[in-house]
């Protein structure tokens, strides 16, 4: 099936296209993982630890969470 022909049933809203997607295999481009490490100083370790147990998250959603909102705010 051509990409046109896909997009036209998507449009439509009729048709349940997911049949003909691979989902094993879909990416969402830049949103690709790349890891990085970042040295903290022992106190922020703690008080980073301490929000993220207060808000029932591990320490790295916290830190990415955190990172976004700025990034957002310095973008826009």
């Amino acid at each position: 099936m051509k990409a046109k022909d896909l997009d036209k049933m998507f449009d439509s809203g009729n048709v349940d296209i997911t049949p003909y997607l691979d989902l094993e295999s879909a990416a969402r481009p830049g949103y690709e993982q790349k890891r990085v490490n970042v040295d903290f100083p022992e106190w922020m370790i703690e008080k980073l630890d301490k929000a993220a147990n207060k808000l029932g998250v591990p320490r790295q959603s916290l830190i990415k969470v955190w990172i976004a909102e700025m990034l957002a705010k310095k973008i826009n």
